[in-house]
């Protein structure tokens, strides 16, 4: 007999305007017995059906809801889920490298799909989502025919589903670099070891509006990691400074550089931090800063410190601007919401004696959409400001 979940009095309210997440607490008993994964029905307090997802009773997210009928989680389900995803990105306009599938955005919780090219990276990211790996490789062979897929489920969510860190090779072949097109220019992906799956997709869209910017400055850009912004800009920028404490980034700038021809970006490992006071010392200036950091805090009880953090390396860069100028930045943590990046700008322009104006937000790219009903899924904050 399967599991069946009844939620406390109140509980439900969340899950009925869209929410995914169920967690432990927030459930009032449960019946029925079945292996740790499998296919739960959520019901209310009173015995109403809400919906069925897969359980964990190692996490604190016991169940991630993603059928609101009363159906079953059959290969056609996810098939038809996945093209739904994948035709709504093609719809927009994407074709080489997009996000074809986001999470509980595309009613696939904990399920991370990003192509490259010819090449599909995949995440899974929760004991459910786990269990169906051989099935979901099915859906996207029989779907996309891909030249390989590669598994990218290193990210530390994992341990808290009670799963190992695990990469490799799903299907066919992987190559050591991928080449993407992105915005009119190259970038080799690693898709084995980069970042994230392998490069940071939501991004795009954002690097492409920094262009105009951009255009006949010099450009500092920090935390440069392969180099996304830096080549974006580099196609209309006097001169790029690419910045990353990491070789094997920088070495990848430089390859990207040599890889579309470029001849005015220049790049430069050491930290951040260091070389933005340095400059300072130095008495330099640039027409545009960007700075897009990893994120400074991955919990919440960390914001203070994280908004300590984004406070510094903005006042530092505010510092840098030529009158005229322009100060692009960015956030990638989600528990650092908008709001209080805003105030961090406000705060930092203030301690930097620059006056600012806002000429643009932006978040992360529509291939990445999220819910407005859960807020976990909204992450990125993208700023440009005007300094005088």
């Amino acid at each position: 007999m399967s599991y069946t979940l009844y939620l406390k009095k109140g509980e439900e309210k969340r899950i009925l305007a869209g929410h995914s997440w169920v967690y432990a607490n927030e459930v009032q008993k449960i019946e029925g017995k079945d292996k740790n994964g499998s296919l739960a029905t959520v019901l209310t307090w009173d015995g109403k059906f809400i919906g069925k997802g897969y359980i964990n009773h190692l996490s604190k997210i016991i169940v991630r809801i993603f059928i609101r009928e009363d159906v079953e989680d059959t290969k056609e389900l996810y098939l038809e889920r996945l093209k739904r995803a994948y035709d709504a990105r093609r719809a927009l306009g994407y074709d080489n490298c997009f996000r074809l599938c986001f999470a509980e955005s595309d009613d696939l919780p904990a399920l991370i799909i990003d192509k490259y090219a010819d090449v599909l990276s995949v995440q899974f990211l929760s004991l459910g989502m786990d269990m169906r790996k051989g099935l979901i490789v099915d859906c996207l062979k029989e779907l996309f025919n891909p030249k390989g897929i590669y598994e990218r489920s290193d990210v530390n969510v994992r341990l808290k589903e009670g799963l190992k860190l695990q990469t490799g090779v799903l299907y066919g072949e992987v190559p050591e670099k991928v080449i993407i097109e992105e915005n009119g220019i190259k970038i080799a992906v690693d898709i084995r070891s980069g970042q994230k799956t392998g490069y940071f997709l939501d991004q795009k869209e954002n690097r492409l509006a920094a262009r105009k910017y951009c255009n006949d400055k010099t450009v500092l850009d920090c935390f440069s990691n392969t180099g996304g912004f830096s080549l974006n800009v580099a196609t209309v920028a006097k001169e790029v400074t690419a910045v990353d404490i990491s070789q094997k980034a920088i070495d990848s700038v430089n390859e990207n550089k040599e890889l579309n021809g470029f001849t005015n970006l220049n790049t430069v490992c050491d930290d951040v931090f260091e070389v933005l006071r340095r400059y300072r010392q130095e008495g330099k200036t640039f027409g545009t800063v960007i700075l897009d950091p990893p994120a400074f805090t991955k919990s919440a009880s960390e914001i203070k410190d994280a908004i300590r953090g984004y406070t510094d390396i903005n006042v530092l860069g505010l510092k840098l601007v030529e009158k005229g100028g322009y100060l692009i930045t960015s956030s990638c943590s989600h528990y650092v919401n908008q709001q209080a990046f805003e105030r961090m700008l406000i705060d930092s322009a203030r301690i930097a004696k620059r006056r600012v104006k806002c000429l643009e937000i932006k978040s992360q790219a529509p291939d990445h959409p999220y819910l407005l009903c859960a807020e976990e899924t909204s992450y990125l904050k993208f700023f440009v400001l005007q300094v005088d």
